[in-house]
């Protein structure tokens, strides 16, 4: 305890921090996207059942009260966006309850760009370019493969088609202990993901995962194909996630349902009810322009650019020393 007062993470990876920012920053300034800031407290918070909003708890009636943390600035940038602001990005800090472990930490940087105009293509060969630059390893080759393929390839199964039952099957076979979850068909779907195929991706490359199925579309619109897919990739290198990016929905009639689906969802498993950001609702409303987004682990990526293996390696005061 009497050395909690030191930096967790070495004075050289700080500096290694600082530089990493630096060729962020230049790159977009050199492709013109404006840097923008929002605000880290909202009324709102995110309805997604996967994440947990940490909330301010003051005595009332203090303006503050009630107030949430973000999970992602990805509301307020999309309200600029619908103002005209074009193409911009922001490196912030963003903030999640019940997330602590080698990977993951309650607070953590995060930096997320939207692009109007762009395709999810054109943006993962953006984001491709951000890691290389930010990594310093222009030499990263880059792969994309479609999600499906990537269950049909290593575990032969269709995610489209196959039942709960026999994806639970397959986990049963593959992951020890899942045959005590009860899951649903996307809890299946996901456990098999991070437990079977993730550790395999983006080794020794930049693994982009795109086309994921529609249950999973998140904040992503659709797109009929062979069958129908959400337009959103995931971004992994050396078995770590890094990014998550979609071809932004816009229809704000349909962000209202996917919306009251999280809370419907959020009740049945007796989690807490949020508020629903209703600006974003207007704000999709009065127009948001076709635009691709994505939001990047800066954490992650820095440690994997030293080599490390836990995130305490790359945080000055992780939340035991803050």
């Amino acid at each position: 305890m009497a050395d909690y007062w030191r930096p967790s993470a070495a004075l050289a990876v700080l500096s290694r921090r600082a530089r990493m920012f630096a060729a962020i920053r230049a790159l977009f300034a050199d492709r013109g996207v404006l840097e923008v800031e929002t605000p880290v407290l909202s009324r709102h918070a995110t309805t997604d059942p996967a994440l947990a909003s940490l909330r301010l708890a003051t005595a009332d009636p203090a303006p503050t009260s009630g107030l949430y943390l973000q999970t992602s600035p990805e509301f307020p940038m999309k309200r600029l966006l619908a103002a005209g602001c074009g193409p911009i990005y922001q490196i912030c800090k963003v903030f999640r309850d019940d997330e602590r472990g080698r990977r993951h930490h309650p607070e953590f940087t995060l930096l997320e760009w939207y692009r109007p105009g762009f395709t999810l293509q054109a943006l993962m060969l953006e984001v491709a370019d951000v890691a290389r630059a930010a990594l310093e390893r222009p030499e990263l080759e880059v792969e994309f493969v479609r999600y499906r393929d990537l269950f049909r390839t290593a575990l032969q199964v269709d995610p489209w088609e196959a039942s709960p039952e026999a994806l639970r099957a397959i986990a049963m076979a593959a992951v020890p202990g899942s045959e005590h979850l009860r899951l649903d068909r996307d809890g299946w779907l996901d456990l098999l993901m991070s437990q079977c195929l993730e550790p395999d991706l983006g080794r020794d490359r930049l693994t982009f995962v795109h086309d994921y199925p529609p249950s999973q579309a998140a904040l992503a619109r659709l797109r009929q194909d062979e069958v129908p897919v959400a337009e959103r990739f995931e971004l992994y290198l050396q078995g770590m996630e890094l990014a998550n990016g979609f071809h932004e929905l816009s229809d704000d009639a349909e962000q209202r349902r996917r919306f009251e689906q999280d809370l419907a969802t959020r009740r049945e498993r007796g989690q807490p009810e949020v508020p629903m950001d209703v600006e974003l609702l207007a704000a999709l409303a009065a127009g948001l322009p076709d635009s691709a987004g994505v939001a990047l682990g800066l954490d992650r990526l820095l440690l994997l650019a030293i080599g490390g293996t836990h995130i305490d390696q790359v945080l000055a005061f992780p939340v035991e020393r803050a």
